[in-house]
C-alpha cells in the first residue's frame, strides 16, 4: 500500500530527558535502605522455565508478587515463558546509589538469557531466530497499571526482518515492532503528553497515518493497517523519538534491556504509584522486582489471542470462568481498554482447545492457591502461555461470596475467610442502590459492561485533575473517559463513578475501580467523548460538562440525570426492614461472615450515638452498646436550643437552674429512648463539653429573633456572645471546666440521665448508664464532677425508689491525662480515649486547620505515613494511649478501656487496639460491621 509522507507535528520545546534520569529529580524521595546501601552479597537474579525455579509462591518479598507466583506457576507444571527476576533488593540499591546497579546484577542477567536463549532456541539480538524479552514491575502487593511495562523488547531494524523471515509474517513482526518503540519510547525516553497537549503524541502519530491511508474514515482499527503501513509508522514513530529527545532510538539490545530496568525501578517512583500506594497503605521503602520474560505472542493472525481471566466473577464472586481476550493482539490491548474484547466465553466456540486448557488451569489455580485468581494468557498459534497470576481485586459483595464459598467448598477455613475480606470493603455491602420507582422513570440513554457494582451519580467530568479538585469542593462528580490510564488514578479516587466509552472488565478502569469499591460501566460504545469540546454524545442527544449522570455498575446501565437512591440489601433486612432475610442472598453472606467474626473477635464494639433511631440501626448491626453519646447533639432542636441560650445568657446562678430546668425534660426524654433502644447494653454517656458560645446566634438576625423569644436584649446577646469569645476554644472554657464553673449544668445532666433509667427500670427495663466526664487533665477535675454525680445519683434513687447500677469514668484526650493516669483511676472506672481531641493535643494540630499541609507531609515530604486524624498516630498518641493503660491498670487492675474517637471505626486503629490491650472500640452505626471485622482479623493475626 503507497503511503502519503506527512510532517509530524511537534511542539518545539526543549527534548524532554528519558524516564530513568528524570527519576533522579522527583519530589518524592527514594526508598530508604531496609539494612544497609548494599544488598546481601550474592544473588541478584531468580530464573525460572523449562519446569523449574529458583524462587517460590512464598518469595514475595525478595521476588514481589509476580515474580514469586512466575516461579509458582512454573514449578506446579503451568506453561509459563522462561525467564528471570531481579529482585527488590536491587531495587532498594538502584535507589539509594544514585540510579546505579550492584556489579554483579548485569554478569547474572547474561546467565539468565543465555539460558532463556538455551530453552527458547533463539538468541538476544540475533538476527535469524531473535530471543524479544517483556520486562515488567511486580510489588509485593499487586499494585495493577500502575508502574511501567515494555513488550516485544530486543527488536530493532535487524532483528525485525529475522522475526518477519521466522513467522512468515511481515505485518506481525512490524506491528511489535511499532508496539516496542512507543513503549520505551514513553516508558525509557519520556516521549509524553506535555502540557497543552490533548493526545498522547504517539497517538497522534497514529491516527495522521491512519488519515493518510484511509482519507475521510475515523473508524480505522489498528488491525486494518497493512505491513507497509506499519513500517512508515515505525519510521515516523522514531522521528517523534528523535525530535522529542534529541536521540535516536537504541538499537543495541542490551541498551535497551538496561534502560527498561532502569525505568521500571524508576516507575515505582512516579506520581500514581505514589497515590496508590498512599491510599492502600503499601510502604514506600519496599520497593518493586523487575521480571525479564521471554516474548510470546498473541497477535501472530487469527489462530492467537491475548487475554485475562479470573478463576470467579470478581463483581459477584459467583462461581465462573470470567474475563475476556481480543483475537490478533497483546496482553496491553486488553488490559488498556483501547479495544473492547470479547467475553472469555466465546473463546470457547472460537479456539474450544485453549478454553478446555485455561478450564484446567482455572481450576488448578484455586486448588493450589486456595484463593480466586486474576491471571493473564496468551494463545500463540494455537499453543496457551500463563503470563501471571496474582489474587484477584475484587468488589466487597464479590469478597464476602467467595470467602463464604471457599469454606463450604472446603477450600480454606472459617478463620481464613474472616481473614481475607477486607474490613473496609464491607461498607460497599452498605452502600445506596438505585431506588426501583425512580430507576423506571429515569431516562436509560445507552448500556456498557457491569464492571464495578452499586449506584452512582454525579456531574460529569472529563479530566482527572478537575474531578479531583471539585470533589475537594463537595461536588460528586463522575469521571468520563475514552479510556482509563493509570495516570487517572487521583480522579478516579474522587470520583462518585466512572464511566468509559472503551475497554472491558478486565480494563483498567474495571481492574481499579473494583479495589477501590467505585461504581463503574466500561466499554459504552454508544458514547461518543469529545475531550476538545467538553461534551459526551449519545445518538443526537449532547451532554456537556456539568450535567448530571447516572451509571448501575450492576447492570451497565446509564441514566440521564440524577437517579434517587435506595438502601442497599443488607441495610434494607437490617434496618428498613423491608426485605426478608431468605430474599436476599447477599444478606446471608454477609451475616455467615459476621457470625465467624464474633467468634473470633476479642474486642467489643460500641457505637457512637445520641438518637435512639441511631442507636437502633447499630444494635442492628451488631453494636454492643454506646461508646459515646454526645449530649451537646440533644441541645440544638426546637425549643431546646432556646432553653439552652436562655441559660447561657442567664446572669444569676438562679436564672440559669431555671433554664436547666426547661431542659432537664428533653435531655430525660432522650435519655429513656436511649436506654429502651439498648436493651440493657451499657451506654457511655459524655457531659457537655464544647464551649458555650457555639450554642449562641451569629447574626444580627438571628439575635434579633432569639431576644424577641427569650426576652433579652440584642445588646445583651451582643455582649455575652463577646464574653465568650476565645481565640483558642479548643482549648479554652469547655469539658469538665464547663461543669466546674456552672455545677449547676452537671447537676442537671445527671439528673437526666438517672430519671431516665429509673423510668425505663420501673417499666421492667433494663439501664446501664455510664457517666464519662470530659477533658480531664487533673485528678481534682473528676473529683469535683463526680461529687455531683454520686449526689445526684443518690437524690434520684431515693426520690424513684429504684436502684441505678451505673459506673463513673473519665474521657482521656490531653497529654496531662495520660500521664497522670494512675491518680485519675483512682476515681475513674472506666478510660474512654477521645483520640480525635488526644491527636489534636499531642500533636499541636488543629484537625480542622491541617488540611492545607497534611497532603504535602504526605504525600511529599513523607512525616507522616497516614493522615493522623483518620488511622492513630501509634508512635505518639499510641504511646500515650500505652502510658495511661499501664498506669491506669497499675491503680485499677480492672478498669475497663476503650476508644470513642473517630478512630475507632478504622482498621488499622482497630488493630492497634487490640494489641494494646482495650476493652472496646466506638464508631459510627454504619461502622459497625467494619470494626467488628477488623476486631476480629486483629485476634486472629
Amino acid at each position: 500500500m503507497a503511503v502519503k509522507k506527512k510532517n509530524i507535528k511537534v511542539v518545539k520545546k526543549p527534548a524532554k530527558k528519558p524516564a530513568i534520569k528524570a527519576a533522579v529529580s522527583t519530589k518524592k524521595p527514594a526508598p530508604k535502605a531496609v539494612a544497609s546501601s548494599k544488598p546481601k552479597a550474592g544473588k541478584y537474579v531468580y530464573f525460572f522455565g523449562d519446569g523449574q525455579a529458583d524462587g517460590n509462591g512464598k518469595m514475595k518479598e525478595l521476588l514481589g508478587g509476580k515474580g514469586a507466583n512466575l516461579a509458582e506457576m512454573t514449578r506446579i507444571g503451568l506453561p509459563v515463558p522462561s525467564g528471570f527476576t531481579i529482585t527488590t533488593e536491587v531495587c532498594t540499591y538502584f535507589y539509594v546509589n544514585g540510579r546505579k546497579y550492584p556489579a554483579d546484577l548485569i554478569p547474572q542477567m547474561e546467565k539468565a538469557i543465555a539460558r532463556m536463549e538455551k530453552i527458547q532456541n533463539s538468541k538476544f539480538g540475533g538476527v535469524d531466530n531473535p530471543l524479544l524479552v517483556a520486562v515488567r514491575s511486580g510489588a509485593r502487593d499487586s499494585m495493577p497499571g500502575m508502574m511501567d511495562t515494555i513488550l516485544n523488547l530486543g527488536l530493532n531494524d535487524n532483528t525485525v526482518l529475522g522475526l518477519a523471515a521466522k513467522s512468515n509474517n511481515e505485518r506481525f513482526a512490524y506491528d511489535c515492532y511499532r508496539r516496542f518503540i512507543q513503549m520505551y519510547g514513553d516508558v525509557v525516553m519520556g516521549v509524553q503528553k506535555r502540557e497543552g497537549e490533548d493526545h498522547e503524541p504517539f497517538e497522534v502519530v497514529i491516527d495522521e497515518l491512519k488519515e493518510d491511508l484511509f482519507p475521510g474514515r475515523h473508524d480505522v482499527a489498528d488491525t486494518e493497517v497493512d505491513a507497509a503501513g506499519l513500517k512508515e509508522l515505525v519510521k515516523r514513530f522514531k522521528a517523534l523519538v528523535k525530535e522529542r529527545t534529541g536521540k535516536e532510538f537504541p538499537n543495541n539490545p542490551w541498551d535497551q534491556l538496561k534502560g527498561a530496568v532502569g525505568a521500571v525501578f524508576g516507575s515505582w517512583n512516579n506520581e500514581r504509584a505514589n497515590i496508590y500506594r498512599q491510599k492502600y497503605g503499601i510502604p514506600h521503602e519496599w520497593g518493586t522486582a523487575v521480571n525479564v520474560q521471554s516474548m510470546v505472542f498473541g497477535n501472530t493472525g487469527d489462530n492467537s489471542c491475548s487475554g485475562v481471566a479470573f478463576t470467579r466473577d470478581p463483581a459477584t464472586g459467583v462461581k465462573v470462568f470470567y474475563g475476556e481476550f481480543l483475537i490478533n493482539a497483546q496482553g496491553e490491548d486488553v488490559v488498556a481498554g483501547v479495544r473492547t474484547p470479547d467475553p472469555v466465553a466465546q473463546l470457547q466456540v472460537k479456539m474450544p482447545k485453549a478454553h478446555r486448557e485455561l478450564e484446567d488451569v482455572r481450576k488448578t489455580l484455586e486448588s493450589h492457591f486456595h484463593e480466586m485468581q486474576d491471571f493473564e494468557f496468551t494463545v500463540e498459534e494455537g499453543k496457551l502461555f500463563m503470563l501471571q497470576t496474582r489474587n484477584g481485586k475484587r468488589t466487597g459483595v464479590a469478597a464476602v461470596k467467595i470467602a463464604v464459598d471457599m469454606v463450604k467448598e472446603k477450600l480454606i477455613t472459617w478463620e481464613d475467610a474472616v481473614r481475607r475480606v477486607p474490613a473496609d470493603s464491607l461498607n460497599q455491602l452498605l452502600t445506596p442502590i438505585f431506588d426501583s420507582k425512580a430507576r423506571k422513570t429515569a431516562k436509560m440513554i445507552a448500556t456498557g459492561l457491569p464492571a464495578g457494582p452499586g449506584a452512582a451519580s454525579g456531574k460529569i467530568v472529563f479530566n482527572s485533575d478537575e474531578a479531583d479538585a471539585l470533589a475537594n469542593k463537595g461536588e460528586k462528580v463522575l469521571l468520563v473517559r475514552l479510556e482509563t490510564s493509570p495516570e487517572d488514578i487521583k480522579g478516579m479516587i474522587a470520583s462518585e463513578g466512572i464511566l468509559t466509552a472503551r475497554g472491558g472488565v478486565s480494563s483498567h478502569a474495571a481492574l481499579v475501580a473494583r479495589q477501590m469499591g467505585k461504581v463503574c460501566v466500561c466499554g459504552a460504545s454508544e458514547l461518543h467523548v469529545n475531550y476538545e469540546d467538553q461534551t459526551l454524545t449519545v445518538g443526537d442527544v449532547t451532554y456537556k460538562k456539568g450535567e448530571f449522570l447516572s451509571i448501575d455498575g450492576s447492570t451497565g446501565e446509564i441514566f440521564a440525570g440524577e437517579v434517587k437512591t435506595a438502601p442497599s440489601e443488607v441495610v434494607q433486612v437490617l434496618i428498613e426492614k423491608t426485605m426478608a432475610p431468605k430474599d436476599a442472598p447477599t444478606y446471608q453472606y454477609f451475616a455467615q461472615l459476621m457470625t465467624w467474626a464474633d467468634k473470633a473477635r476479642k474486642l467489643r464494639v460500641r457505637t457512637n450515638a445520641d438518637q435512639p433511631d441511631q442507636v437502633e440501626n447499630a444494635v442492628s448491626f451488631g453494636a454492643e452498646g454506646i461508646g459515646l453519646c454526645r449530649t451537646e447533639h440533644m441541645f440544638f432542636e426546637g425549643e431546646r436550643i432556646d432553653a439552652m441560650r436562655e441559660m447561657i445568657l442567664a446572669e444569676t446562678e438562679e436564672d440559669r437552674k431555671e433554664a436547666l430546668a426547661k431542659l432537664l425534660p428533653f435531655q430525660r426524654e432522650d435519655f429513656v429512648g436511649i436506654f429502651k433502644a439498648l436493651k440493657g447494653l451499657p451506654a457511655t454517656i459524655r457531659f457537655l463539653d464544647p464551649p458555650l458560645h457555639e450554642f449562641l446566634p451569629n447574626t444580627e438576625e438571628q439575635q434579633a429573633e432569639l431576644s424577641e423569644k427569650i426576652g433579652v436584649s440584642v445588646e445583651d446577646i451582643q455582649k455575652r456572645v463577646e464574653e465568650l469569645h476565645e481565640f483558642n476554644p479548643m482549648l479554652g472554657h469547655r469539658g469538665c471546666r464547663l461543669g466546674i464553673v456552672y455545677p449547676e449544668i452537671s447537676a442537671m445532666q445527671a439528673r437526666a440521665v438517672f430519671e431516665a433509667a429509673a423510668i425505663v427500670i420501673k417499666g421492667g427495663g433494663k439501664a446501664k448508664p455510664e457517666i464519662m466526664i470530659p477533658l480531664v487533665g487533673f485528678p481534682k477535675e473528676l473529683e469535683l464532677q463526680l461529687e455531683i454525680v454520686h449526689s445526684v445519683a443518690k437524690q434520684v434513687q431515693k426520690e424513684k425508689g429504684v436502684k441505678v447500677a451505673y459506673s463513673v469514668g473519665t474521657m482521656i484526650e490531653i497529654p496531662r491525662a495520660c500521664v497522670a493516669a494512675d491518680k485519675i483511676a483512682v476515681q475513674a472506672e472506666f478510660f474512654s480515649f477521645g483520640t480525635n481531641d488526644l491527636t489534636q493535643t499531642t500533636l499541636g494540630m488543629s484537625r480542622d486547620d491541617s488540611g492545607s499541609f497534611l497532603p504535602y507531609y504526605q504525600q511529599k515530604a513523607e512525616i507522616v505515613k497516614a493522615n493522623p486524624f483518620a488511622s492513630i498516630d501509634e508512635a505518639g498518641v499510641g504511646e500515650l494511649m500505652k502510658i495511661a493503660i499501664e498506669k491506669g491498670r497499675k491503680t485499677r487492675p480492672e478498669i475497663k478501656l476503650g476508644i470513642c474517637g473517630e478512630h475507632g471505626g478504622d482498621p488499622a486503629t482497630i488493630k492497634f487496639c487490640h494489641n494494646i490491650g482495650l476493652s472496646y472500640v466506638s464508631c459510627s452505626p454504619f461502622r459497625v460491621p467494619v470494626a467488628k471485622l477488623a476486631a476480629a482479623q486483629a485476634a486472629l493475626a
